[in-house]
């Protein structure tokens, strides 16, 4: 999935300038000039005519410049989404090669085994069972080979679980984020929607070390009816600290992962802080 190519700052206004500046001149040179008047009157009009010039350059220089860098912010915003969606493909292939490699490996321990006769008709079926899913792992395996950039292949592991939100909290710590944690039993939650709900918490958390520095945070996710609610939010930046920017697509990720999933994410500031929360629906809702 290649991306389309970087926009480039291509401007030829001044060397086109100059050289009207310059033809002006040299018709100048050889123009007769009769007496102070005529001179006068004459470097009048090629001073406003260069004054003139200038200012067009300048008006036409800047005009160019805002449609490159708003042809760079699209491009930079492509690029995030395409990135974004790569690592949602990828965890898809995750995800759905460990159920369909559940239910392999267990068709295949179950149809060895002897049983009554009517235990045939169900040792049949656990067959079918198991080459259906190996042809679908195998198919899948090959629709999302087409999402990755060539060469981008990286080992199957399994994705991030709400089992491992404590650690991405704690891991926080290196931004000098200082989170609390408050969680409560979920109950049973799509892997996809823990995977997306982990996802959500990380950056978030990486958001606030990035613009608020070393602060308190809180981090809370709970059962909100079908869905599940992530609340990550701050008090506001550390004394004297300056924000770090980064490439500004962070929350367009989140929102692309989330909206992916029929949720909602929003992220606002709230008094000196910044709030960021995210509902994620299964189950009838997904």
């Amino acid at each position: 999935m290649d991306a389309s190519p970087r926009p480039t700052w291509r401007s030829r206004t001044w060397i086109a300038a100059g050289g009207m500046i310059a033809l002006l001149v040299a018709l100048l040179s050889f123009l007769g000039l009769d007496g102070p008047q005529s001179v006068a009157v004459v470097v009048t009009a090629a001073g406003l005519l260069v004054v003139g010039v200038l200012v067009w350059a300048t008006v036409r220089s800047q005009r160019q410049r805002r449609e490159y860098e708003r042809s760079l912010t699209e491009w930079a915003a492509d690029r995030a989404a395409q990135q974004e969606r790569l690592r949602i493909a990828r965890e898809l292939h995750d995800l759905a090669s460990h159920g369909l490699g559940l239910i392999t490996m267990r068709a295949a321990a179950v149809a060895p085994l002897e049983g009554t006769a009517g235990d045939a008709e169900r040792r049949s079926a656990l067959v079918d069972i198991e080459e259906a899913g190996r042809s679908a792992m195998s198919e899948l395996r090959r629709m999302l080979t087409v999402l990755r950039e060539p060469g981008d292949e990286v080992p199957l592991h399994p994705p991030a679980r709400l089992s491992d939100v404590p650690g991405i909290v704690t891991a926080a710590e290196a931004f000098g984020v200082r989170a609390s944690l408050r969680m409560e039993d979920l109950g049973e939650v799509p892997l996809a929607v823990q995977a997306a709900a982990c996802a959500t918490i990380r950056e978030s958390l990486a958001n606030v070390g990035r613009h608020a520095g070393p602060v308190p945070a809180s981090v809370a996710v709970e059962r909100d009816g079908s869905a599940i609610r992530v609340v990550v939010a701050d008090d506001g930046p550390a004394r004297g600290w300056q924000s770090q920017p980064g490439a500004g697509h962070g929350l367009r990720g989140m929102r692309e992962r989330v909206g992916a999933l029929g949720g909602t994410l929003l992220a606002e500031p709230v008094e000196a802080g910044f709030r960021v929360e995210a509902r994620l629906p299964f189950e009838a809702e997904a």
